[in-house]
């Protein structure tokens, strides 16, 4: 069984913190599947709500097909296939991405437009003043739903180059190369942020759901900022890992992170 999208957090801040905490707790294994919730008291005690707001909480999760309700015989876990469709990317490799991402995956294409850079996107790419860029919004799916909200920016000069149908059907890292771009380098920041209206209609979740954010600007090999991307994560389907090693002399001992250096060089967005 796979997860279901979230019809609705459920009403009061109680209700939604213990929902997404048991929600974790189920994705995460630290409730098993087929195996028994604690009862609502008990529930009630551990997290220090009342009975009313552990219900409600329930009512959401079994909503999400998470947990099966039967009067009498308790709240089952439910099995859920593949961790809920998750997709998992490596931190030590997020730049290239894994090609497999986009393999498995499908993206729709939103908007495609040409227009002036916005201020944070002409600082961050050091483009000239009234410097123009196409910007894309797509979606990217997995098993049908929808886990990563992506926005870029190109140089007009550059995404000249392909279209929009190609834009919908390939991955920019892969028009970008077509056009002749030589990639050298990234720099890129991972926080989290909050689903403004217009993301969450696309992702499918509620208006202030927690999301991570990754801005990336790319360059070439002449320093030149190539692409500026916004790309937005649901937590609940999408999640980074880092292998670490332990270096260092014996009094100065640390973990580093481990980097394959066989890692595929091609972007999933």
């Amino acid at each position: 069984m796979a997860v279901r999208q979230n019809t609705g957090l459920p009403d009061g801040g109680k209700a939604r913190r213990v929902y997404l905490l048991l929600r974790d707790e189920i994705l995460n294994g630290t409730f098993q599947a087929r195996s028994l919730l604690p009862g609502e008291q008990k529930l009630a005690e551990i997290h220090s709500v009342s009975r009313i707001t552990i219900r409600r909480a329930l009512e959401a999760l079994e909503a999400d097909g998470l947990i099966e309700r039967r009067a009498g015989s308790g709240t089952t876990v439910r099995a859920i296939d593949g961790a809920g469709g998750q997709v998992t990317a490596d931190f030590a490799t997020l730049m290239p991405q894994l090609v497999e991402m986009g393999q498995s995956t499908t993206a729709r294409l939103l908007s495609f437009s040409y227009g002036p850079a916005p201020q944070i996107v002409s600082s961050a790419m050091a483009l000239p003043e009234g410097a123009r860029v196409q910007t894309a919004i797509r979606v990217r799916l997995i098993d049908g739903k929808a886990f990563s909200h992506l926005t870029t920016h190109v140089p007009e000069e550059i995404a000249a180059s392909y279209t929009e149908a190609d834009l919908a059907t390939t991955p920019l890292f892969r028009l970008l190369e077509r056009s002749g771009v030589q990639v050298s380098d990234a720099h890129q920041s991972v926080r989290a942020t909050l689903a403004a209206p217009d993301v969450a209609e696309a992702l499918g979740i509620e208006i202030g759901s927690a999301l991570l954010s990754i801005r990336r600007v790319v360059r070439d090999t002449t320093g030149r900022g190539v692409e500026y991307l916004s790309a937005l994560y649901r937590p609940d389907l999408f999640r980074l890992e880092m292998t670490l090693d332990r270096v260092g002399s014996e009094d100065s001992r640390r973990w580093a992170p481990v980097f394959d250096s066989g890692a595929s060089q091609e972007a999933a967005e």
